[in-house]
């Protein structure tokens, strides 16, 4: 769990501090006033990466030359941790726990472990590949440090390899190297497709349960993994991987000359949904929508509970909005069982709630920090 948190000059934070309860804190206020922001510096001290921003300068206060998301963590031994990271507008970001510095950011991965869900999870159903992938990505990363690795290491061939195939023809001495980094894309693309087949099969199961829950047994979900076309999804086996890629990158290497682009590894994976049998992306209602993703973010929790014998962290932004009574009713209910953060608007009625710390902002300042939350009357 997160003790405390102290952010310098972070959003619309010029300085700002708080305790949290190691059960539910709900953090309420109106919008634009801070809510998705305490988030996002909560989720950066987990993943070492924002949800929102892939430049550290667009998290600083504006004006700010650099600013820092400070927190303290409880380990399980009981044992507290301080991770902190320093942002700044002209530089890399500096990493430290406690005290020393790392020597990369991602290593702060394995301290503290979160699960988020805002509005824009929608897009986990309703939006195109990029997103899925973005969520298996950031959930494995934080299980399997060696997927961190081999993922930044995928990207950076990727990149490489887009720059040959635009530029060879201006340029015919890029092309040599081309099949040395096609190897180089198998053998990291294989460790991505091996860990994510291995995920979602056990996704798929949890996910299903957790929405015939919410839904009242009314709906059941379904996810099936897309991937290299010759790989087994079902039965994944790294060497069995490595060999479609290379394959598939032979039978297409003069299409991806012709074309100026990658047509073969990681980067296509996707997720496909399916309510009743039926595609969620195309005909999922909104409120269809945001139970499967919602089920989604809960089967992710419980995975990584199991996997890591503790709890993650539960991010929910907006989380209620668009849900009828019964499944608001579920979600509530659900939260528990480890530390949760919940922004709202409106008062929450929920008896459940009682003895959550309760969190007023303002203005991205700590207008009031109540201990003991009794219910709403």
């Amino acid at each position: 769990m997160i003790e405390s948190v102290s952010l310098s000059d972070f959003r619309n934070y010029s300085s700002f501090s708080a305790d949290f309860s190691p059960g539910l804190n709900i953090i309420r206020g109106q919008n634009a006033q801070g809510k998705t922001n305490l988030l996002e510096a909560l989720h950066l001290l987990a993943s070492a990466r924002s949800f929102r921003s892939a430049r550290d300068r667009d998290m600083l206060r504006f004006g700010a030359e650099g600013g820092f998301v400070r927190g303290v963590v409880v380990l399980p031994d009981g044992r507290r941790s301080e991770l902190e990271a320093r942002l700044f507008a002209r530089k890399r970001r500096e990493s430290f726990r406690n005290g020393a510095k790392l020597r990369r950011a991602s290593d702060f991965t394995g301290t503290l472990s979160a699960v988020l869900f805002t509005p824009e999870d929608l897009e986990l159903v309703r939006g195109g590949a990029e997103t899925r992938r973005r969520m298996l990505d950031l959930c494995i990363s934080q299980l399997r440090p060696r997927y961190a690795g081999a993922l930044s290491d995928f990207n950076r061939l990727y990149a490489h390899k887009n720059r040959i195939l635009r530029d060879f023809r201006e340029n015919p001495s890029l092309l040599p190297p081309l099949r040395d980094f096609n190897a180089g894309l198998s053998e990291t693309g294989a460790a991505l497709i091996y860990y994510r087949a291995a995920f979602i099969l056990k996704l798929r199961e949890r996910a299903r349960a957790v929405h015939l829950e919410c839904s009242g047994s009314a709906e059941e979900l379904s996810l099936t993994y897309k991937t290299v076309r010759g790989v087994d999804a079902e039965n994944p086996d790294r060497r069995t991987i490595l060999d479609a890629i290379l394959t598939r990158q032979e039978e297409l290497y003069d299409a991806e000359l012709s074309s100026g682009q990658c047509l073969v590894g990681a980067q296509r994976d996707d997720v496909e949904i399916t309510i009743n049998g039926v595609a969620a992306r195309n005909f999922a209602s909104q409120g269809q929508a945001r139970t499967a993703a919602l089920s989604m973010k809960f089967a992710e929790r419980d995975l990584m509970s199991e996997d890591t014998g503790r709890a993650p962290l539960l991010l929910l932004d907006d989380v209620l909005s668009e849900l009828d009574a019964a499944r608001r009713a579920y979600v509530l209910e659900r939260i528990g069982g480890g530390q949760a953060f919940i922004t709202c608007c409106e008062p929450i009625e929920a008896e459940s709630l009682s003895g959550a710390r309760l969190l007023e902002i303002d203005g991205g300042s700590l207008v009031s920090c109540i201990s003991t939350f009794p219910a709403e009357p």
